[in-house]
């Protein structure tokens, strides 16, 4: 019986240590990423997304350098949006939306940067478990086989358990990390909304400023 489970003892761990490893990476990576997309989620609540009121009279005037001053002064991918197409205000209305798009689309990298990585957690933990258990599973009942001596429940159950482990940290690991993937998945889709509102505003704004520096004023008197 002792020989039983010393060669369980030693069969193992040495496949199962190394999945627990690989777990254990694969948590603190998911964890770095989380906490890294909690932190870029939560300043992005603090975003004001009605600056280009204070930038209206500015348009009004035709004071560019003004305006482009003060949305530069905007912290967040709002402000830049907003910048750029400030920047090449001369354009027509078409040309605005396109630049509006194109700078919005320059932000997803960074609105979207570790969402794959805290997915991927939370997929490929679980696999990994059940990699440990099958392989644990498959070395014990070889050793079960190749043993002369009768095998008693205990030992089994203790054979079990540690096939099974691997298993249960993996979906320890994987279930808060998809969560976690949900939560910030649904703010970062938010976040794209509402630059997307702030690139139509923006060019909005231009072109009302610009339509109403143009329309000739009427003479009371005439």
């Amino acid at each position: 019986m002792d020989g039983f489970l010393g060669s369980v003892g030693s069969g193992f761990p040495d496949s199962g240590e190394v999945i627990l490893g690989a777990q254990g990476v694969l948590a603190f990576l998911g964890l770095f990423a989380v906490i890294d997309r909690l932190i870029y989620l939560g300043k992005a609540r603090r975003w004001d997304t009605h600056f280009l009121l204070g930038v209206i009279e500015h348009l009004e005037r035709k004071d560019w350098e003004k305006a482009l001053h003060e949305v530069s002064q905007v912290a967040g991918p709002g402000g830049r949006v907003a910048y750029a197409i400030l920047a090449r205000h001369f354009l027509p209305r078409t040309n605005l939306r396109e630049i509006a798009q194109e700078a919005g689309q320059l932000e997803v990298p960074q609105i979207e940067k570790g969402m794959r990585l805290i997915l991927g957690v939370a997929l490929v933990t679980p696999l990994l478990g059940m990699l440990g258990s099958m392989l644990g599973l498959v070395q014990m009942l070889m050793t079960v086989s190749g043993s002369e001596e009768p095998t008693s429940r205990s030992v089994l159950a203790e054979g079990m358990f540690q096939a099974l482990n691997s298993s249960a940290v993996g979906l320890a690991i994987a279930i808060p990390c998809y969560v976690a993937y949900l939560y910030c998945y649904g703010r970062s889709q938010e976040l794209l909304r509402k630059l997307e509102r702030i690139g139509i505003e923006t060019v909005n704004v231009i072109i009302d400023c610009d339509q109403r520096s143009e329309r000739p004023e009427l003479n009371p008197e005439g």
